[in-house]
């Protein structure tokens, strides 16, 4: 999408289910976990840029030996950063001991990161500072081996100040207010009590403290510990953990809006965020790849076994259809095909638009991500243009001449590449004027293609802020002096802010509020703007189930097109000369396209957590209040 929106997070865990000599024989390398593990990263560094941490378990270690370790990076190419530090240290480790060359037991005995288990983390930051100490793998230590806990996940969550009221009435001292923090804690909290319960067992049983730890490891109900950690969990997740000992879980929000994908064969189970990275990396077919069922856990034990269990009651599925407008990678088939139906299913709007006349419009599209939903609205306009090929053909075939079929069958759609994208420009000028006149010069465009009389079409995947619209893209559109610019959003107007782990927190960002604001101050309804807030702020103590989104009050009064029409006005400078229409998705088209991806409540306001209505109405009352804060 053209305005920047960042979105957390990626997650990658692997476990190897044969001995590490197993790969060093069938593949070359005891480094095998450690070689996918990069490329399980690099393959989804799309959803995560801020930060990149990497955590590996050696399995079955002796008393004195280090089996945990951890790197994490915060620098401009986090990945490359990490990765770079564990060859470091492993090639230090065989240059000093060339012994160890083809010795994989030494090998997994000495050098840091060789082991059966790994977890690594892809990292957007959505709000806050990008601290190192902000970069997951988090990591919460014991001298048990089985209270060792490392937790990375893909969430936001809702209700992270009751999450920390709860473990404080639970007698910890958590080190800050953050939703990563108090999700580990509380799991940390019920695994502490599990061990305790087993280790009580094991005593009246007999056992000594040092033979109670393989059997507690072996107990260990993770099922049950993440039904009473996430008991008030309220947002979206995909949270995956490694104990010490060896076990291992991903689990999935009730209302699967946050993605996981697993495969599992006799040699290893491989679990992310996208299913196109483990068919790329293991070079597996597309079905026999699953998807984590929102509420459920796959649950990986020391022991190799792969356990699917409920862990939460199921909510009606809302997964996120932005995964599928643009955060996943389109190289998933079923993302691909949606994408391209996507710019399918609004091109009766873009004809009208342009008045039917396609010998007059150029498409095109901006940024790259909106390149598979340019060719569905090609392939669209395609089809129109055959069909006016058919009538004309039949309206002319007593007198047809070669010469006359010819014109009519060398009609062509034209499309360019309109818009490149410059290098990232950077400045240290302050001044405002300054500053939108290089923001202005972000993309380049392709001169002598549009001609006066043209129409000039760009579909992009969605439109947030607005803000690139209307300083460079309809500016830099207008210097091809085209008749009509035609701005297509293949996602229908972003009306209220996520809370789930994109980058859309405030209401007073999104430009389809701020239109809708423009008109109600045009026709005189602000009284509903005073209503919204009175309404918002009497349900301020309320329980979150009984809150309701008082937000959609503000849009009630106007259709999708009288908003859509404020918008183009408002993105449209006065310095330009062509007329600018900018066209949206709808939400019916949007569920046609994406089946299985029912998640709209940036479109509709239909939040799929109770939470979600809070954090709305929490969101309306800050921009009323001219407080710029966060809502969750």
């Amino acid at each position: 999408m053209s305005d920047a929106l960042k979105h957390e997070c990626g997650i990658a865990l692997l476990r190897l289910k044969k001995p590490l000599e197993y790969y060093k024989e069938k593949y070359g390398t005891a480094f095998y976990g450690v070689q996918k593990m990069y490329l399980l990263m690099e393959k989804q560094h799309n959803r995560g840029q801020d930060g990149a941490g990497l955590a590996s378990i050696k399995l079955d270690v002796e008393p004195g030996e280090r089996y945990i370790s951890r790197v994490r990076s915060n620098q401009a190419q986090p990945i490359q950063d990490i990765f770079a530090q564990i060859n470091q240290r492993i090639n230090d480790e065989m240059e000093q001991h060339p012994e160890y060359q083809d010795n994989v037991a030494a090998q997994k005995a000495n050098i840091p990161y060789i082991g059966e288990l790994f977890l690594g983390h892809v990292r957007y930051g959505t709000f806050g500072k990008n601290s190192i100490e902000s970069v997951h793998p988090f990591l919460r230590q014991n001298n048990w081996m089985h209270r060792n806990l490392i937790v990375a996940g893909n969430f936001n969550m809702t209700n992270v100040k009751e999450l920390f009221e709860d473990l404080v009435r639970l007698g910890q001292h958590p080190k800050q207010m953050a939703d990563t923090v108090t999700v580990m804690e509380k799991i940390g909290h019920f695994l502490d009590d599990e061990v305790t319960d087993l280790y009580q067992e094991c005593k009246n049983e007999g056992l000594s403290k040092r033979e109670a730890s393989p059997v507690i490891a072996e107990k260990l109900n993770i099922g049950r510990i993440l039904r009473r950690a996430s008991k008030n969990w309220d947002g979206g997740y995909a949270m995956a953990g490694l104990l010490g000992h060896g076990d291992a879980f991903v689990t999935r929000d009730p209302a699967g809006i946050r993605p996981a994908f697993y495969y599992e064969d006799e040699e290893i189970v491989v679990v992310a965020s996208e299913r196109p990275v483990i068919q790329t990396v293991f070079n597996v077919p597309f079905e026999s790849i699953k998807e984590i069922t929102p509420g459920h856990a796959i649950i990986i034990k020391k022991d190799g076994r792969v356990i699917d269990e409920q862990i939460r009651e199921a909510l009606p599925l809302k997964a996120c259809s932005f995964e599928r407008i643009y955060f996943s990678r389109g190289s998933d088939a079923e993302i691909y095909q949606e994408r391209k139906n996507l710019g399918k299913l609004i091109m009766p709007a873009v004809l009208e638009a342009v008045e039917n006349d396609t010998d007059n419009s150029v498409f095109s599209y901006i940024p790259n991500t909106a390149e598979t939903s340019f060719y569905g609205m090609v392939e669209a306009a395609n089809d129109f243009l055959n069909q006016r090929k058919i009538a004309d053909i039949l309206a002319n075939k007593e007198s047809l001449s070669a010469e006359k079929l010819q014109e009519i069958l060398s009609v062509k759609l034209r499309s360019e590449k309109i818009a490149i994208k410059d290098v990232k420009l950077r400045t240290f000028i302050t001044e405002d004027s300054s500053r939108d006149d290089m923001v202005a010069h972000v993309y380049d465009v392709t001169y002598g293609v549009i001609k006066p009389t043209d129409n000039l079409v760009i579909i992009d995947d969605s439109i947030v802020r607005g803000t690139t619209l209307q300083k460079s893209i309809i500016k830099m559109m207008d210097r091809l002096n085209p008749k009509k610019i035609v701005i297509v959003s293949s996602a229908p107007q972003i009306r209220y802010p996520d809370c789930y782990g994109i980058d859309m927190a405030k209401l007073e960002g999104l430009v389809a509020f701020r239109a809708a604001m423009e008109l109600l101050k045009e026709r005189n309804l602000l009284h509903i703007v005073e209503e919204v807030y009175q309404k918002s702020k009497a349900q301020e103590n309320f329980h979150d189930s009984e809150v309701v989104n008082y937000v959609k009050e503000i849009y009630a009064p106007f259709t999708d097109q009288e908003i859509s029409d404020k918008i183009a006005q408002m993105l449209t400078e006065s310095s330009v000369k062509a007329e600018v229409k900018i066209i949206f998705q709808t939400v019916e088209n949007l569920h046609i396209a994406c089946p299985k991806n029912l998640g709209d409540w940036y479109f509709t306001g239909n939040y799929p957590t109770d939470g979600g209505n809070r954090v709305v109405n929490r969101a309306f009352m800050n921009f009323y209040e001219g407080k710029d804060a966060r809502a969750y």
